[in-house]
C-alpha cells in the first residue's frame, strides 16, 4: 500500500501536458505493438495476435513518418520480440512522449463477438465483467516476465481483486486520453466500418505505467473467423492503420492549435516590448524563417544573444538581440551575419511590426 500511495503522489505531480510544455520539441508518439516473441497474445489457428498488432503498428507509424515531419515516432518493438509491459511504458516515459498508443486484438469465447473498441485507463468499468476480463487477459502477459511481482506493486493477474490497485491512481491525463480514444473509435467505425463496441475505461497495466495521454486499441476479434480474416488481410491492415492515422491527425491538429496560442505573434511581442521600453521601438535581428519550430538546443540558434521567435502567417521567424539602440543592433547584425549572411534588422512598436525607417523616425522624435 505504501508503494501504491507513493506512485499516486508522484503521478499527481505530473502535468497533463508535461511533455508538451516545450514549444520547440517535436511531438513524440510512441506506438506499442502488443505482445510479441514468446507471448503470441490471442490465437486462432495459425493466426496470432502479436502479428496483427505489429503489422498494423508498422503501417500506422509509416504513414506518420512519411506525412508528419514534425512528429517523432518511437516503437516499443519493430520485430517479433518480447517486451515486458513495464519496459514499454518506460520507453515512452524516457522519451518524454506526448502520446502512447498500444495496439491489440481481442478474443472471446463467443465466436460471434466482433467489432473494435478503445480503452483509456480508469476504474469505473473495472467491475463490469466484459471490460474486467479484457483487461485481466491483457495484463496476464506479465506472467511471462521474470520477477514480475517486483515491477507491478504486487498486482496479481489471476485475481480480479487486484484491480483495487487502480483505485489509488488518479489519471491526470484522462481528458486528452479520452479525446484520442474517441477520435480513434470514430475512425475505426467510420472509415474502416468496424462494428462499434465503444470507448471504455479499464485497468491496463501498460497504460497505468505511462506518464502521458495513453490509449489501448482493440482492433477486432481474432476469435471471429470473418474478423480474423479481415485483420490479417492487406485490406484490413491498411484500413485499420489508416483509421489510427486519421485519428492521430485530428488530435495533432488540435494539439498544435493549443500550442500556437502560446506562441507570441508579432503584435503580442510589440505589446510586451512597448510596455518595458517606454514606448520606444525595439530592434531585433531576424536570421531564420521556418515552417516548424526548432528545439531549444538546436545548433542553429545556439550561442546567439536573446533568441526569440514570433509567428507570422504560417512561418516561425527567429530573431536575436533586443534593444532600442539602433547602433547596438547593427553590431549584433554584423556578428550574426558571420553565420547567417542574410540576417537583417526588424523593428516592433506599440503592438505591431514596423519598418526600420519608421522606427528610426520615432526614435529621433523622442530625443
Amino acid at each position: 500500500m505504501k508503494r501504491i500511495l507513493t506512485i499516486s503522489l508522484l503521478l499527481l505531480t505530473l502535468s497533463p501536458f508535461s511533455a508538451a510544455q516545450s514549444l520547440d520539441k517535436p511531438f513524440v508518439l510512441v506506438i506499442d505493438a502488443g505482445h510479441g516473441g514468446k507471448d503470441p497474445g490471442a490465437v486462432n489457428g495459425k493466426c496470432q495476435e502479436k502479428t496483427i498488432n505489429l503489422n498494423t503498428a508498422l503501417k500506422f507509424g509509416k504513414l506518420i513518418e512519411e506525412n508528419c515531419k514534425d512528429v517523432k515516432v518511437i516503437y516499443t518493438r519493430k520485430t517479433d520480440v518480447f517486451v515486458e509491459l513495464y519496459k514499454r511504458a518506460d520507453i515512452a516515459n524516457k522519451a518524454g512522449a506526448d502520446m502512447f498508443i498500444s495496439i491489440h486484438t481481442n478474443s472471446a469465447k463467443n465466436k460471434a463477438a466482433n467489432g473494435a473498441e478503445t480503452y483509456l485507463l480508469g476504474v469505473e468499468e473495472n467491475r463490469t465483467s466484459a471490460n474486467l476480463n479484457v483487461a485481466l487477459e491483457e495484463n496476464r502477459a506479465i506472467m511471462l516476465e521474470n520477477d514480475y511481482e517486483a515491477h507491478y506493486e504486487g498486482y496479481d493477474p489471476n485475481s480480479p481483486e487486484s484491480m483495487i490497485i487502480f483505485e489509488f491512481m488518479q489519471n491526470e491525463f484522462q481528458k486528452e486520453s479520452l479525446k484520442m480514444a474517441t477520435l480513434t473509435q470514430e475512425r475505426m467505425t467510420g472509415y474502416a466500418k468496424r462494428p462499434d463496441r465503444g470507448v471504455h475505461q479499464a485497468g491496463y497495466l501498460v497504460l497505468w505505467k505511462s506518464a502521458m495521454p495513453s490509449i489501448l486499441v482493440e482492433l477486432g476479434f481474432i476469435s471471429n473467423t470473418d474478423e480474423c480474416r479481415y485483420l490479417t488481410s492487406q485490406k484490413g491492415t491498411d484500413e485499420m492503420s489508416r483509421s489510427l492515422y486519421q485519428a492521430f491527425l485530428s488530435y495533432l491538429k488540435d494539439y498544435r492549435a493549443q500550442l500556437d496560442k502560446a506562441v507570441p505573434t508579432a503584435q503580442a511581442i510589440g505589446n510586451r516590448q512597448s510596455d518595458v521600453k517606454n514606448d520606444l521601438p525595439v530592434f531585433k535581428v531576424q536570421f531564420m524563417s521556418v515552417k516548424t519550430k526548432v528545439k531549444e538546443n538546436d545548433k542553429r540558434i545556439k550561442d546567439l544573444p536573446s533568441v526569440s521567435c514570433y509567428k507570422e502567417k504560417d512561418m516561425y521567424k527567429y530573431t536575436c538581440g533586443d534593444t532600442s539602440d539602433y547602433s547596438e543592433i547593427l553590431k549584433t547584425k554584423d556578428a550574426v551575419r558571420k553565420k547567417y549572411k542574410d540576417a537583417f534588422v526588424i523593428a516592433f512598436h506599440e503592438g505591431r511590426k514596423i519598418s526600420v525607417q519608421e522606427a528610426l523616425e520615432i526614435c529621433r522624435k523622442a530625443e
